[in-house]
């Protein structure tokens, strides 16, 4: 029998609902809020306030779009965390109150975890290629950069995290100091297609294991610019795109070198990435060299499941309730996971 989620994410400044059924995504819709980019970082307050103008009429066309009925959906997933607690508060309400007026089980999802999942995600009229076990999966965001090993889909292990900034956090702060708006990370991969790469250097931190650190790239990176200004009050303006580029490169090359290292020391050759930054174009061609060079099994999700989507919390959940894994309505949000 068909096993049909509906599924929430409201972790930051995106309102997304999907349905998924046994695996397939039947519609996954997302309303973003462009307010953010005024000051230059997602507010919690405006955020939150947006995601209660946005949950029900998002909900209401993720049914539509999907063909389905509300009485043919088995369970409600949602995401807990990790989050802002005020986005995730919205999410869990809503998520809670209708599986209590249907009569449905509940599912909290780990957004980390969603993220990685989304490798397996299903379309109709697609052949799917799905990792095996164990897979290494490499997990950058803005708020997040970590490599983890699954065992199963529902079991996994973190290897290596960030000790300060993530990676997408490097990105918009460089992008920040620019004058870049905010997210920073898509206008850089942009401006880097054009320049340099090798045109300027940043000393990257020395971290021993599979840990990351972006904090001192991001400082070498503000010191550069502001000895440089001194001689040249426009040299970031004429040296844009070289800048994105040589900056770009310098995260990538610490995320691909970890990510080689862990492949080395786990003898996992099932490797991918996931995550908001796992769109960036260099690093997606980055980690392709290195699958031919080291004959990995590559999986990159498609771009739509790359940044916060709830295509993910519903793959997610449906796995959860196959295995019977329900939440009670006692659960609440968790701004840390």
């Amino acid at each position: 029998m068909a096993v049909t989620i509906l599924a929430i994410e409201s972790s930051c400044d995106d309102t997304s609902v999907a349905v998924v059924r046994d695996g397939f995504v039947l519609s996954n819709l997302t309303a973003g809020q462009d307010i953010h980019r005024a000051y230059g970082g997602v507010v919690p307050e405006l955020a939150s306030r947006a995601h209660q103008a946005n949950i029900v009429p998002v909900t209401d066309q993720a049914i539509k779009r999907a063909g389905v009925s509300i009485d043919e959906i088995d369970a409600v997933a949602f995401t807990r965390g990790p989050g802002l607690l005020g986005s995730l508060l919205v999410g869990t309400s809503f998520a809670k109150g209708f599986a209590l007026t249907r009569g449905i089980p509940l599912i909290e999802v780990n957004h980390l975890q969603a993220h990685v999942l989304a490798h397996f995600i299903k379309t109709k009229n697609r052949l799917a290629k799905v990792p095996g076990f164990p897979f290494l999966c490499l997990l950058v965001s803005g708020g997040h950069t970590r490599i983890l090993v699954l065992r199963s889909h529902l079991e996994m292990e973190t290897l290596g995290n960030t000790i300060d900034d993530a990676a997408g956090e490097a990105f918009d702060k460089c992008g920040k100091i620019m004058g870049f708006p905010y997210p920073a990370g898509p206008l850089i991969d942009e401006l880097a297609s054009s320049g340099n790469r090798k045109a300027f250097s940043f000393s990257k931190p020395v971290v021993r294991g599979l840990d990351f650190s972006f904090s001192g790239l991001k400082t070498s990176f503000l010191y550069f610019l502001r000895d440089r200004i001194r001689d040249d009050p426009r040299f970031i303006e004429n040296n844009k795109a070289d800048l994105c580029a040589s900056i770009q490169h310098a995260v990538v090359s610490i995320l691909v070198g970890k990510l080689i290292k862990a492949s080395v020391t786990t003898g996992i050759s099932d490797v991918g990435i996931a995550g908001g930054v796992s769109a960036n174009s260099e690093l997606r061609a980055a980690v392709t060299a290195e699958a031919e060079k080291r004959s990995w099994n590559l999986f990159i999700p498609d771009l739509s499941y790359t940044t916060d989507n709830a295509a993910m919390i519903g793959i997610t959940g449906y796995f959860k309730y196959l295995r019977g894994e329900f939440a009670g309505q006692d659960v609440v949000p968790l701004a840390r996971y």
